[in-house]
């Protein structure tokens, strides 16, 4: 490479970089070095710990610290970028560690109400569900659901409240006219109680698609399931 050549790169990385959404230090990637390192120390010794039936969960980190102000600059700060890499975190961990990687299977987001993807601007699950079909291989239906119910906001309320605020959520989206042989795998950002996922389940159910299982960027942490044995360091 010639020094002109190199010189002018040097000019155009300058340019092109722009303020990490965490830490607001300058550069070309999403998310800076040094957030990325604490992100990646957010994930979870045992990403399938809740990989059983009736819903299977797999997941990559732990909801909380770093991970969690990066889904809070995704979601409500406008950093939609920000998926990018959790999907290929998630990704490249359940090409690494997941109990069904060699399960062919599609891929459907979870779907934000059209009223509530209008004033984000995008649907968060869709973008990390993008960049883990990149990273995985698996073929992706971004319109496999449809949100039909403009539900309230999650986070206060109980279990039996969310199963009632998402009954009947869903429905089967423009990208499924038909049954499928492949199972469905769940994509979302956070999996706190499952709701979410028993309703879009129910759903295609309904309809006589299986659900594989949900994976999620990000698991809560719930004191009352003695299954979630996380590491209390990632909490």
């Amino acid at each position: 490479m010639s020094l002109w050549v190199r010189n002018v790169q040097s000019l155009l990385n300058i340019f092109l970089k722009s303020n990490c959404p965490l830490c607001q230090r300058p550069t070309d990637q999403e998310v800076c070095q040094n957030c990325t390192q604490q992100l990646q120390r957010c994930c979870l010794p045992n990403p399938s710990v809740l990989w059983h039936q009736p819903l299977p969960v797999f997941a990559w980190g732990s909801y909380g610290g770093t991970l969690k102000l990066a889904i809070a600059a995704m979601k409500y700060k406008n950093h939609p970028e920000i998926a990018r890499p959790l999907g290929q975190y998630l990704g490249n961990t359940w090409l690494s560690n997941s109990p069904a990687r060699n399960t062919k299977c599609i891929v459907v987001p979870i779907p934000l109400h059209p009223n509530k993807q209008k004033k984000r601007g995008f649907n968060q699950a869709a973008l990390i569900a993008q960049s883990f079909c990149e990273t995985t291989g698996l073929q992706l239906k971004v319109n496999g659901l449809e949100r039909v119910e403009e539900t309230e906001a999650q986070y206060n309320l109980s279990v039996s409240e969310r199963e009632k605020n998402l009954f009947k959520a869903f429905r089967i989206g423009q990208d499924f006219h038909h049954t499928l042989k492949a199972p469905v795998l769940l994509i979302d950002d956070i999996y706190t109680t499952g709701a979410t996922a028993k309703s879009a389940t129910q759903t295609l159910n309904d309809f006589g698609i299986g659900v594989l299982g949900t994976v999620a960027a990000a698991l809560t942490y719930n004191q009352n399931n003695p299954s979630y044995n996380l590491d209390k360091n990632h909490t």
